[in-house]
């Protein structure tokens, strides 16, 4: 099979459950040789009070047993897909989930990190007595180093409460679209597509709900977030 996969760019797994209802949220995972850390990833999702999502996995062409996983999930449950593609990079594979996303919003849940259990129903109750948000953020907890440097200073240090966290994003997918999508950028695309919605005057408003768990306590992670 991994012979058979590199012989290709993509291949896609897709779930067609809700091809007559729109899920709430659409959950973009990407991930690269992460096996045992999107497990904990996931199981977080499956753990969630609120169940009106789909996830998308998309794999940036790992060696590992991250298709294996990934296919058992979608075989077992409906609201996942998958796709596994050739190595390009975190900026390229969300937006490759983003194009099979079917959720009214789009939110990330990165694969070294998770979320508490009541973190999507906190963000819908928001979204849904205030439909004319278009990009929630904000609401995370670290386990790890507080301190990132500086977009515009590497060697400074900033505390992570100064940056965005992509991970807490929730954008109507209609209003990312209008963004031109995930903007293709080695690092830093958090950042980025932050200061694009401002710039566009997308409604936006920050939550301080600390369910989004931010894992900087391994080698595998890497920093997205920037100053704000």
């Amino acid at each position: 099979m991994k012979k058979f996969l590199k012989s290709f760019f993509i291949l896609v797994f897709i779930n067609f459950r809700f091809a007559m209802e729109i899920p709430f949220f659409s959950v973009i995972i990407t991930t690269f040789n992460r096996y045992e850390l999107v497990q904990r990833a996931i199981e977080s999702l499956l753990r969630q009070s609120e169940k009106q999502w789909e996830a998308i996995i998309v794999d940036d062409g790992s060696n590992d047993k991250t298709f294996e996983y990934s296919v058992s999930l979608c075989r077992t449950d409906s609201r996942f897909s998958f796709v596994y593609q050739s190595n390009r990079g975190s900026a390229f594979a969300r937006e490759t989930g983003l194009k099979l996303a079917n959720g009214r919003y789009v939110t990330f849940l990165d694969s070294d990190d998770e979320y508490e259990v009541d973190h999507l129903l906190l963000r819908k109750r928001i979204l849904v007595e205030n439909p004319f948000i278009d990009f929630l953020y904000g609401g995370f907890r670290v386990i790890g180093s507080n301190l990132v440097p500086d977009l515009h200073n590497p060697k400074k240090l900033i505390p992570l409460e100064q940056c965005v966290v992509g991970g807490t994003f929730f954008i109507r997918r209609t209003s990312l679209a209008r963004l031109g999508g995930i903007p293709k950028l080695e690092y830093a695309e958090d950042a980025r597509l932050f200061e694009l919605a401002r710039r566009e005057k997308l409604v936006i408003k920050k939550v301080d709900f600390p369910t989004y768990i931010y894992h900087r306590d391994h080698e595998s992670s890497i920093t997205k977030d920037l100053m704000l």
